[in-house]
């Protein structure tokens, strides 16, 4: 128990390490033991260095305990225990990452269900799930992709949740604004057709415009939970470069609960670095790194 293990730390902890040297590893371990349980984050022993980093600037805020103290903080404290996490979770993302999962939606999956949809026949309903959702470029680039493939005027609804364990961030995805900057990353087609540049108080910002805005929808979730209740089934479910702060354990126990909402004709991408190769029979391999429900081959 991590208790335990903190009622063992030597005497001489220092009260605020300068270097992850400083950090004793039975204060670390507990880290280690707490982040896994609550968010199934493996922080391996060579990432000290950056919970040392990431927990620096939250201990200041509070005084300067030590980071055992803050540990036994964290324990008893369930809003300490969102900002301990908020801070361990790293946000990085841009507007499509990984380019052949949008080509492949372009070219091989949207002209086949713009095909076989017709009126009245409910095919016309698309969903996807944006999980590790970070500031939201990847949720609006689904939905740039899926608004122009499958227009309103032709009867297409689309949904799109983005999740994510940071609530911190997921305030800033809310806004739907975005450093103007990171127009580069957007192809010209969508970038015209969807983008609006900020000007006055906005200058140098961007804002998903008013055609995107309804599609999405964003709520904290813990890919460790044990169920993840009221989301329903996916048509496209991206969840990338999430699974490689796992171990194979709770990488798997995620990819279940994963599979379970993913519908019949839909489609699970993970990272370029990730693979699910002995995690799960559920899924067959559509392409690298793109799979579909049905037996692994």
């Amino acid at each position: 128990m991590i208790q335990d293990a903190l009622s063992k730390l030597p005497s001489g902890e220092p009260e605020f390490p300068s270097s992850p040297s400083e950090l004793p590893d039975r204060v670390f371990q507990g880290y280690q033991r707490l982040i896994y349980r609550e968010a199934g984050i493996y922080l391996a022993p060579t990432k000290k260095a950056l919970l040392v980093g990431r927990l620096s600037r939250r201990l200041r805020e509070l005084g300067g305990p030590s980071f055992g103290t803050y540990l036994r903080q964290v324990e008893e404290d369930a809003e300490e225990r969102l900002r301990l996490l908020d801070a361990i979770c790293t946000h990085e993302t841009r507007f499509f990452r990984e380019a052949r999962h949008f080509e492949f939606l372009e070219q091989e999956v949207l002209p086949r269900w713009r095909a076989q949809g017709h009126p009245g026949s409910g095919a016309r309903r698309v969903r996807a799930w944006s999980a590790g959702c970070s500031t939201g470029e990847e949720a609006f680039s689904l939905a740039m992709v899926l608004r122009l493939h499958l227009p309103a005027e032709e009867g297409w609804q689309i949904e799109i949740v983005a999740t994510d364990l940071s609530t911190r961030i997921l305030d800033r995805a809310r806004q739907m604004l975005w450093p103007v900057e990171r127009a580069q990353e957007i192809p010209t087609r969508y970038l015209k057709a969807f983008m609006l540049r900020g000007t006055g108080s906005q200058e140098g910002w961007m804002k998903a415009g008013p055609e995107l805005r309804p599609l999405v929808r964003f709520q904290r979730l813990n890919l460790n939970d044990e169920r993840y209740p009221t989301l329903g089934r996916f048509d496209l479910l991206f969840c990338r470069n999430v699974f490689i702060y796992f171990d194979a354990a709770s990488k798997g126990r995620a990819l279940d609960r994963l599979v379970d909402h993913l519908s019949p004709r839909g489609f699970l991408f993970v990272g370029h670095a990730e693979s699910l190769g002995g995690l799960t029979q559920r899924v067959r391999l559509v392409q690298s790194t793109i799979y579909a429900p049905g037996l692994a081959g």
